[in-house]
């Protein structure tokens, strides 16, 4: 469902779906949405094999303390319920959605981006894949691929 949500979406940089804990449960590499946009094959390995997987942990971080901001904001102004947040940046935006039991999905994209089919697209999939995306779900997403938090 990543695949196709980052496949069929113009403009996305990279996309993180973080547990209520702030960790990472699923995420896309830049490389890995360029290419997967444009129906080229995969790019290669990275220049820094060191630092694979990294733009995904970055992106989950920010995204996890984005939240943790804008919740504690809510609290203070008796907002109610965060649902979404917008950063727009000269150079990108950063589009956080609510998912489920605190879960989260952040999307980086363009700064040219259509922003309305970003934002729908981010419903769609929090819709389809949100009852599944849950805490429970990285301790399975561990155990199947043999590593550890």
């Amino acid at each position: 469902m990543l695949h196709n949500f980052v496949a069929e979406v113009h403009g996305i940089h990279s996309v993180a779906v973080v547990s209520s804990d702030g960790l990472l449960l699923l995420g896309s590499e830049p490389d890995d949405v360029s290419g997967a946009a444009d129906g080229q094959n995969m790019p290669e390995a990275p220049a820094h094999p060191g630092q694979a997987g990294q733009s995904r942990m970055d992106l989950a971080a920010v995204v996890s303390g984005l939240a943790s901001l804008t919740v504690g904001a809510a609290r203070l102004m008796d907002g109610g319920r965060v649902r979404q947040t917008t950063v727009a940046m000269t150079d990108g935006v950063l589009v956080v959605m609510s998912i489920s039991d605190g879960s989260l999905l952040g999307v980086h994209a363009a700064a040219d981006c259509d922003m309305s089919v970003i934002a729908y697209h981010m419903a769609l999939f929090v819709g389809r894949a949100g009852h599944v995306l849950t805490p429970a779900l990285r301790s399975e997403l561990r155990q199947a691929t043999g590593s550890a938090d």
